[in-house]
């Protein structure tokens, strides 16, 4: 008996993905679940985390993407949590240092404060969170809502915009409410 083994050569198949017609519109990068430290001059500022970050560098303004929320932990020199941010959705916007989170955002500060308002933006260059949004603010004791804000990075400072809430107010015997 006589085999015969013949090996073959087979053309190797490759995929081709055509070319974008628009670059911009496409991410250069694509991770899936994230948690990531960030870092300024050595000492570790943010913590990260979110299941979709998208990169869009081509863009005419050049912006990470976060379709499925954010997640944010700011740490101060002693690495405290000084506070923790959470949106929906989320974008980064690079060259002006800008956040923009949407939808079901939830903030809350060293202090115990929890700001809720579904727009807000963090300009990290200006050291400044804000938003032209309906904004609501729970205190320990009290509740203040309104149309939107400002304050410092740590929501230590802020001011808010036509403003609304119940505040409590101790009444005295010999006052406006007892004439004699």
């Amino acid at each position: 008996m006589l085999f015969m083994i013949c090996p073959s050569c087979k053309k190797e198949k490759t995929d081709t993905i055509a070319n974008f017609a628009d670059r911009k519109a496409v991410p250069a990068m694509y991770v899936d679940s994230v948690t990531t430290l960030i870092s300024d001059s050595g000492r570790i500022r943010y913590k990260v985390i979110a299941h979709t970050w998208k990169v869009f560098d081509q863009a005419d303004e050049p912006y990470w993407y976060f379709p499925e929320g954010v997640y944010f932990e700011r740490f101060n020199d002693s690495l405290e949590v000084e506070s923790i941010v959470r949106g929906d959705t989320a974008r980064y916007f690079t060259e002006q240092e800008l956040w923009e989170l949407k939808n079901d955002v939830l903030v809350k500060n060293l202090s115990g404060e929890q700001f809720e308002t579904n727009l807000l933006y963090w300009s990290q260059q200006k050291h400044k969170v804000y938003s032209d949004s309906f904004i609501r603010i729970q205190q320990a004791d009290q509740i203040l809502t309104g149309y939107g804000f400002e304050s410092n990075e740590s929501l230590s400072k802020y001011k808010i915009f036509k403003i609304k809430g119940v505040f409590p107010l101790d009444v005295e015997e010999d006052g406006l409410n007892n004439p004699e």
